[in-house]
């Protein structure tokens, strides 16, 4: 299969890709990625020598590159977006420009070239807050901040691609990740890094909300395992049965 993996150095990207290479041998992976400040090619040093391996710069809402990029592909993994709650509250266009419309310009690109298979990475937290219990994938979205708002849009845009013209989508939703690669802005490699260096950890509130946590590879071998066997115009929840107090 080739794949092509956009906003694949960064977090999650760059283990899937990582994850693509190993297990399977007769895969290809082509990582477009704009390279902004989260995303970071050391992260993939140790495969870039792999001929089955390639990355070009490029940014999710320039057609042109893109097009360039999905020729050619069997399948498309769509990780590349603006992920950070806080970021998002103080400016959303960065989130509204890449989440969105990067999302339809990856869309209108695999609708034109008849791709086989177009899978996007989303989050729970289109879902919102709920009191208890877990999110199913056919509950409604509730987001509450433009990060998250931004990507319940994009799901969005996904499914309607899905029903007005059948262009074969999956879109998988999973918690909180952890991990190797992660960006220090995320609270657990903050706490590590601030402890490291003696400062004070930033918690918000009392602490006690719950989050699920998800090991980033358990994330990839599950996302991975959609890519191959789900069901065209599924959703798929991804959690990692590991609820917390923050």
């Amino acid at each position: 299969m080739k794949i092509l993996v956009t906003g694949g150095a960064g977090f999650i990207g760059s283990n899937f890709v990582r994850h693509v290479l190993a297990q399977h041998p007769g895969d290809s992976v082509l990582n477009l990625d704009k390279l902004t400040y989260a995303g970071n090619l050391e992260n993939l040093r140790d495969v870039e020598t792999d001929p089955r391996y390639r990355f070009v710069k490029g940014d999710i809402g320039d057609g042109v590159a893109v097009r360039e990029a999905m020729r050619g592909t069997d399948a498309v993994v769509h990780f590349a977006a603006e992920t950070h709650v806080d970021r998002s509250n103080l400016g959303a266009d960065d989130f509204l420009r890449t989440n969105v419309m990067g999302t339809f310009t990856l869309l209108e690109a695999a609708r034109e070239l008849g791709i086989g298979r177009f899978l996007a990475v989303s989050t729970d937290e289109v879902y919102g807050s709920i009191a208890e219990g877990a999110a199913r994938e056919g509950d409604a979205l509730n987001p509450s901040n433009p990060y998250s708002a931004s990507k319940a849009a994009a799901d969005l845009l996904v499914r309607a691609y899905w029903t007005t013209h059948r262009l074969p989508v999956i879109i998988t939703r999973s918690s909180n990740n952890f991990g190797p690669y992660q960006y220090p802005e995320k609270v657990i490699p903050l706490f590590v890094t601030n402890a490291i260096e003696d400062r004070p950890l930033p918690l918000y509130g009392d602490g006690r909300n719950v989050r699920d946590w998800l090991y980033v590879l358990d994330n990839c071998a599950a996302i991975d395992l959609v890519l191959r066997k789900g069901l065209d115009g599924e959703i798929y929840n991804i959690g990692g049965a590991a609820e917390v107090q923050n």
